[in-house]
């Protein structure tokens, strides 16, 4: 049974069973549902976070550091800048680095693997082995890749994450050279899975030409993204140096965010790398999480169809009626406006802002860049007038990526998984560090509130209501 067949297949027992699955699900639905009072009851702190929306202490990590609060001089806690540390270093000094560099995320990435900055001759080293590492095994585009294209990028990666066990001669094992060699590999091949499934979705799916361009070795990761990505391969220095700044900051952000909490949990169970991986990618796949900056793109398309000349007081008009559930979804919220950590700003998105405003000189889009910052502005005092948010609210990280993407002619199906491409090296160093340090299984109790039930045989049971 070939693609298209087992596709109608599903298609025709979806049909079929349509009226059996309603009447289960309204069963599932019915039996699924717990009394909301029974969580203050336990105490349970429901997302792992407390009532103050404070993680949950649950483990320990030097690999990078989140502050969002500051003290007053009593001690208080109190809403401050947000400041991102890699390793211990500010991630700001990180980026400015010096001018003129080529690799600033493979710099990152080394910094997060090993615990310190490369000298000049160790980071030429590690990037001549990223270089040889990114490359698939024969046929694995043909065979893997465009034989099956599916309609979602992420589910693709996820695929072809745990195809590529079967190609490894040491795929169970998790000694630390063996991880460590996994997760070089997958770091240098995860811009080649994500551009090459992407055009075997337009090929197949949007009747697009198809090309495949081979990886250059004397070029940075963010320079192959561009050339493999582009039909002429071609792309300013400008184009290429946010696309990189985009993959520093999206490398790492804490052991409690879900995916990388993913990578300790299933770590944890001493499963293989690729299992791992998988298992992070399923959980950045969610809106919640690395799906976000689409969603922001998504309202800024419905907002400059409603106020194409991006009047102020119209803008500030329609994003009234967002808040209230009168427009775009009717969800009530800003996409891309505030984050459950960061109080006052998050520090990816104040150094994301400045370059998309470099870019947005370069592809002659200043007013939509202009537009974008009325709008957080707008958002902010809005959000802070209608919803009391205690810890202010302002831009993440997520506001402004996504016009960046944008603005590079990136392909909106790719703007999670290009976040999977930088966030690979976070899930490496946490996955390396769990194996080093963790030892048990992480196992969190869940408080059971079912009422005991005597079974009852088969012949005396009856259809529940």
């Amino acid at each position: 049974m070939n693609y298209s067949e087992l596709r109608d297949h599903l298609l025709t027992n979806l049909s079929k069973y349509a009226q059996d699955i309603m009447e289960m699900t309204k069963m599932a639905q019915k039996s699924d549902i717990i009394n909301p009072k029974l969580y203050e009851k336990y105490d349970v702190k429901r997302g792992l976070r407390d009532i103050n929306g404070n993680g949950v202490v649950c483990g320990l990590t030097e690999i990078s550091e989140i502050v969002a609060f500051g003290k007053d001089a009593d001690g208080n806690k109190i809403p401050a800048d947000g400041q991102l540390y890699y390793r211990g270093i500010d991630i700001r000094e990180l980026v400015k680095g010096e001018q003129g560099r080529r690799f600033d995320f493979e710099e990152a990435t080394y910094l997060l693997l090993f615990g310190h900055l490369p000298t000049k001759s160790q980071l030429e080293r590690f990037c001549e082995i990223l270089a040889d590492f990114r490359t698939l095994p024969p046929s694995f585009v043909r065979d893997i890749i465009m034989k099956a294209p599916s309609r979602d990028m992420m589910n693709m990666l996820a695929r072809c994450v745990l195809s590529l066990y079967s190609y490894d001669p040491k795929p169970d094992d998790v000694s630390k050279k063996n991880v460590l060699r996994q997760s070089l590999q997958l770091i240098a091949q995860f811009p080649l899975l994500t551009v090459y499934s992407q055009k075997a979705y337009q090929y197949y799916h949007s009747d697009a030409s198809l090309f495949i361009h081979k990886p250059r070795k004397e070029l940075s990761t963010a320079e192959n993204i561009l050339h493999i990505l582009r039909e002429d391969s071609k792309y300013t220095e400008l184009e290429a140096e946010v696309l990189d700044l985009c993959l520093v900051l999206h490398a790492e952000h804490g052991g409690g965010n879900n995916s990388t909490f993913t990578t300790h949990v299933v770590t944890s169970s001493g499963t293989d790398t690729y299992s791992s991986v998988a298992a992070s990618l399923g959980s950045l796949k969610g809106p919640k999480h690395g799906g976000a900056n689409i969603k922001v793109c998504e309202m800024f398309d419905n907002i400059k169809a409603h106020v194409p000349d991006y009047d102020r007081g119209k803008l500030k008009d329609y994003i009234a009626k967002i808040l209230d559930r009168e427009a775009y979804d009717r969800s009530g919220l800003v996409y891309g406006m505030g984050h459950a950590v960061y109080s006052l700003s998050d520090p990816r998105a104040d150094i994301l802002k400045s370059f998309a405003e470099k870019l947005a000189v370069e592809k002659h889009m200043e007013k939509e860049y202009e537009m974008r910052t009325a709008v957080a502005e707008i958002a902010a005092e809005l959000i802070a007038e209608k919803r009391k948010i205690y810890k202010g609210v302002s831009p993440n990280v997520d506001f402004f990526s996504g016009f960046v993407y944008d603005m590079l002619n990136l392909p909106r199906e790719l703007y999670t998984p290009f976040f999977a491409v930088s966030r690979i090296a976070g899930w490496s160093a946490h996955r390396m560090e769990e194996i080093t340090n963790g030892g048990k299984i992480i196992r969190p109790g869940y408080q059971a509130v079912a009422p005991r039930r005597k079974y009852v045989p088969i012949e005396e049971r009856t259809e529940e209501e």
